[in-house]
């Protein structure tokens, strides 16, 4: 049974993320650790009472399409109504329109939790946090009007409408189309896939956020808009009107997430759908990247929180099973499997990596809060673009990190891990799906390497650098000897980062951007590693305050991630460095 790990997500939030340098600021005047604290207890109860107990129950009875609508895994409606009502999807929402203003590191802590808890639930409130920045940043007066009190409190959800057969990630193919209405409105026709909770029966209206063309617009992604198209229109007393001309289709069979439902959706079969234009007219990418930014975070935090759930099962699981004896073994009898060397080192590496992707979902969360509550316009640019180079990792290489600790999961079970009555391939079916969606994690690592190191160009990445660089040299001036080789170990890991990244920078000023793009991918891990093993040794440094065996622990974590995992860092420089030549000069198509 999951229990929400409330001690290390503080920790991490005020002494390793950053979050007491906003409450400092105008603005979060209010943020006390008083109020901090109270709410994180409040959702860790709800994560552990009501969200957890249907984790399972939604793996195995799927949402299901019946007479055209979906129904949720029972238990879904009444979980979401009290999830609601108790004001947790208005946690970030702006107080105009009834949200709470909360900055985004308390909510990225709390999503956390609900993920550990069950992540095919929490996706629905995820796309509806992002359709409400879409909208509080892009929409008119009368869609923030109309919209956005049922979307911050979750008596409505929204969705977002990209994918279609023939369009996958390549979004300049897509053919939906958006015809406009003398009435200022626009018809839509079309359809969409991969939809998650594009119908469900838990709230009374959905907001579908979709992407057209209109009749003149320009080909590829410049010529895209974004349209709100709610599943049954509103009246102007703000009450549910007649059903738009919107249906589901048909809902997925996945490998995971079972009881989220994921929906082709189809749009004017019987006239047309009516639609409302946000922003401007083929300005629609740049509106829908606000919702998607807050998507790659969001679903950097599904790692998180599998990897916690993983751990805990794995760990509870390697405490109880006996088997062989271990080295030095006193007791009579069988050890528990914990006790041998080999599946110490797997349940310390899960444990490592799921506070490493904690910290690097959390210090993204407070970059992107930095970048609005900086006091000066120099400040908001420097967070901002810190921001933007944390969001690919984020994303990328924490989502990885959920796969790779589910997997290891299975491992610490052994045979009854592959058996799907114990749950713990459930994870690794679940978690397999985030390092896909809202941007493959490959294209994250482009995202990463062609548009983000070359901000400001190339200083700021160069800065960050430098950061990582004033930890390492922090540890290794601390000389704690229970810190072992960490503080070497991450000196080698910044300069093999620094290595890597000046090639890149070098290659893409001198026109090498096939080659460049060739290390995207072993980049971004070589910079999560580098990243996280920073991060982890900053709270190692900063734990000092607390009782001796939460020091020891997190100074273990610390030691194990950097002398197990940083090694890696030096062969990833060197595939980035020299591996394009070998990539490039093969004609794949010859293996066919």
């Amino acid at each position: 049974m999951y229990r929400a790990p409330i001690n290390e997500i503080a920790f991490t939030l005020k002494e390793v993320a950053g979050l007491k340098q906003l409450q400092g600021l105008p603005g979060n005047e209010e943020l006390s650790e008083d109020l901090v604290d109270a709410i994180l207890s409040e959702a860790a109860k709800f994560a552990e009472e009501e969200i957890a107990p249907l984790n399972r129950k939604g793996d195995l009875q799927p949402a299901q399409l019946v007479d055209g609508a979906v129904k949720t895994t029972p238990g879904w409606k009444e979980c979401y109504t009290n999830w609601y009502q108790g004001g947790w999807n208005s946690l970030t929402g702006s107080p105009e329109f009834g949200g709470q203003g909360l900055p985004n590191m308390l909510h990225v802590a709390v999503m956390e939790m609900w993920n550990s808890g069950n992540m095919a639930f929490t996706l629905g409130p995820t796309l509806t946090i992002g359709a409400v920045e879409a909208l509080e940043k892009h929409g008119s007066e009368y869609l923030q009007s109309t919209f956005l009190p049922k979307l911050v409190s979750g008596e409505w959800t929204g969705t977002m409408n990209l994918t279609e057969p023939q369009a996958g990630s390549d979004l300049s193919a897509l053919r939906t189309r958006a015809e406009p209405q003398p009435d200022g409105t626009y018809k839509i026709f079309g359809q969409k896939i991969y939809i998650t909770y594009g119908d469900h029966d838990m709230t009374d209206n959905i907001v579908h956020l979709v992407l057209a063309r209109l009749p003149d617009a320009p080909a590829g992604t410049r010529g895209i808009s974004l349209f709100v198209v709610p599943k049954y229109m509103v009246n102007a007393d703000g009450s549910i009107g007649a059903q738009n001309d919107v249906r589901v289709a048909g809902v997925e069979h996945k490998l995971g997430i079972h009881g989220s439902p994921t929906c082709t959706m189809v749009y004017g079969d019987e006239g047309g759908a009516i639609g409302y234009l946000v922003g401007e007219e083929n300005r629609g990418l740049a509106c829908m990247f606000t919702m998607m930014n807050n998507a790659r975070l969001a679903v950097g935090v599904q790692g998180v929180g599998i990897a916690e759930l993983a751990f805990q099962q794995a760990l509870a699981y390697a405490l109880e099973r006996k088997q062989g004896k271990a080295p030095g073994a006193q007791d009579e009898g069988m050890s528990a499997i914990a006790a041998h060397p080999d599946v110490k080192r797997m349940l310390l590496s899960m444990k490592s990596k799921a506070q490493v992707a904690r910290a690097i979902c959390y210090a993204c969360a407070h970059a992107l809060d930095m970048s609005k509550a900086a006091p000066d316009e120099a400040g908001r640019k420097f967070w901002t673009e810190r921001a933007g180079l944390l969001t690919p990792i984020a994303k990328g290489y924490s989502t990885d990190i959920g796969v790779d600790v589910a997997s290891i999961g299975i491992q610490v079970h052994g045979g009854m891990g592959f058996v799907e009555e114990t749950g713990a391939a459930q994870h690794l079916r679940d978690a397999r799906i985030a390092p896909i969606y809202e941007g493959t994690n490959g294209i994250q690592a482009l995202d990463l390497v062609m548009r983000k190191l070359p901000l400001s160009g190339g200083d700021h990445v160069k800065a960050f650098i430098a950061e990582l660089r004033e930890i390492a040299d922090q540890v290794a001036a601390e000389n704690m000897p229970e810190m072992g080789s960490a503080g070497r170990k991450l000196r080698a890991a910044v300069n093999d980062l620094e290595e890597a990244t000046l090639w890149l920078l070098e290659a893409q000023g001198n026109g090498q951007i096939a080659e460049a793009q060739a290390g995207a991918t072993p980049y971004m891990k070589l910079a999560g590693l580098t990243l996280g093993g920073a991060l982890l040794a900053k709270g190692a440094l900063a734990s000092k305050a607390e009782d001796e065996l939460t020091r020891k622990r997190r100074v273990q974590v610390a030691r194990a991630f950097a002398e197990t995992e940083l090694g890696e860092t030096a062969g990833l420089k060197e595939t980035v460095t020299e591996s394009s030549q070998g990539i490039l000069s093969v004609d794949i198509a010859e293996f066919a």
